[in-house]
């Protein structure tokens, strides 16, 4: 999947494309066809740096009610060539999660859309995922011969069944396929097929074996990365569970790089939870500096850690950044100024998208370090993660004394459930918007309950009606 090209944080395609509540209200101020426009380029390339921690499709889909918005662009999308030759789920992901939204607020053109999908893309299963919260039996068993067709009756095709049945996420429309008597034996065998496989491979793992020691870790590790799989952090566990007193030496010799590059990371991976106050340790980590030493020290929290943190913390390389992260998420109020530090230099350098972010932003919140509030501010407006700005909001909270009165009401419309849910807690019912927001919130049965939970606690039970 390609990077996503965000557009100006002051446009209203930078807006929707972060899903900042301001897209939605600039949207509706905005002329129709140029709000259109915006969210169908949103909702067709799909602007998520993560899609795993990001939403957009309730935001876009709330917003497609509100326009009266049709569907044509996104029919288009689905069913054109692409199609037939990119199977990439992300292509197409978003479009039918929106469509799914729609549905389940009573659009039939959304759902027909889905029905269609399903019976002949390539991302097929997305679609029928959707349906199986959102159709009815019917609809359901209607696509039935369509989907099960895409499995031909040979060996090869019997065994993609039996893992599309294992491996559905939403069992439900294969339970009603299964009641068919024309597809009801197939899928039955298909499910115990699947089930056999689950079982074989419980009984044939490949991992450790009782009655290995600690070389017998380590080679284990060697071997994955090797493969190409790192198995360090298992090996380390591992570790923990055969190693004795005795092989005290050959595990800190292992740290120190005797044995080979995995299994140095699997060393350093255990002693930092078996011996974490040792500071033999921490120079063991500060001599290696890779990335596997600085995971290693990211799973470090004690007193040692911290002291060695506030050395660190000045570092320009990853185990700075690990340092900075730590004492964001464990240090004191004496670490406020470090931890401000280390979020204006991230800002600096690296910009408002940098990963080590999360925790700085969550840190200085967490110490209530009120001249963060302007840095705050600027990462709020400009990062393209909402997973981010939702944390911005959160420290804002925090430290600005404006955010009441200011991004906490644009926030009732954020794509994220975590930040509608602060703002839902903060925003001043003094503007005009907010009381019929937070009454349109309570109201929805798309909105999530911790959303409603703030709600219902800033508004009376009659007019939340």
């Amino acid at each position: 999947m390609f990077e996503p090209v965000i557009a100006p944080s002051g446009t209203l395609l930078g807006l929707l494309q972060r899903g900042r509540g301001d897209g939605t209200l600039h949207a509706l101020a905005a002329p129709r066809p140029e709000a259109l426009a915006a969210l169908n380029e949103c909702v067709l390339n799909d602007p998520r740096r993560d899609w795993q921690v990001e939403n957009r499709s309730l935001y876009y889909a709330r917003l497609y009610l509100d326009l009266d918005g049709p569907l044509t662009e996104i029919e288009a999308h689905l069913f054109g060539p692409d199609d037939l030759v990119d199977e990439d789920e992300s292509r197409t992901g978003l479009a039918l999660s929106v469509l799914g939204h729609l549905a389940s607020y009573g659009r039939d053109d959304a759902l027909m859309l889905l029905r269609r999908y399903a019976a002949v893309g390539a991302n097929w299963a997305w679609a029928l995922d959707e349906l199986a919260l959102r159709d009815d039996d019917a609809g359901l068993r209607g696509l039935a011969g369509p989907v099960l067709g895409r499995f031909p009756a040979t060996a090869e095709g019997e065994a993609r069944l039996a893992a599309a049945v294992r491996d559905a996420y939403e069992p439900r429309p294969w339970r009603l396929w299964e009641e068919l008597p024309a597809f009801g034996d197939r899928l039955r065998a298909a499910r115990q097929q699947g089930s056999f496989d689950r079982w074989q491979r419980q009984l044939t793992p490949s991992g450790p074996r009782p009655g290995w020691g600690v070389a017998a870790v380590f080679a284990w590790a060697e071997d994955g990365l090797r493969r190409g799989t790192p198995l360090h952090v298992p090996a380390a566990r591992c570790l923990a569970a055969v190693a004795t007193p005795e092989d005290r030496a050959e595990i800190f010799a292992a740290a120190a790089g005797a044995a080979g590059e995995a299994a140095r990371a699997t060393a350093l991976h255990h002693l930092v939870l078996a011996e974490p106050e040792n500071p033999a340790v921490l120079d063991l980590i500060e001599a290696a500096g890779d990335e596997a030493a600085v995971a290693a020290y990211e799973r470090m929290c004690g007193p040692a850690a911290l002291a060695r943190a506030r050395v660190w913390v000045h570092r320009q390389d990853a185990l700075g950044t690990a340092a900075a992260s730590l004492l964001a998420s464990r240090g004191g109020p004496e670490d406020s100024a470090l931890v401000l530090a280390a979020l204006r230099t991230t800002v600096r350098t690296e910009g408002p998208d940098a990963h080590a972010l999360f925790a700085l932003v969550d840190g200085v919140g967490r110490l209530s370090v009120g001249c963060a509030a302007p840095l705050l501010r600027h990462i709020y407006r400009e990062t393209s993660s909402s997973h981010l700005r939702g944390r911005a909001a959160c420290a804002l909270a925090r430290t600005d004394p404006s955010f009441p009165a200011g991004f906490a009401v644009e926030c009732l419309w954020d794509c994220e459930e975590t930040t509608r849910e602060i703002a839902a807690r903060h925003a001043e019912t003094a503007d005009a918007r907010v009381t019929p927001r937070l009454r349109r919130l309570a109201a929805d049965p798309a909105e999530e309950e911790d959303v409603q939970s703030a709600v219902r606690s800033r508004i009376a039970p009659e007019s939340a009606v």
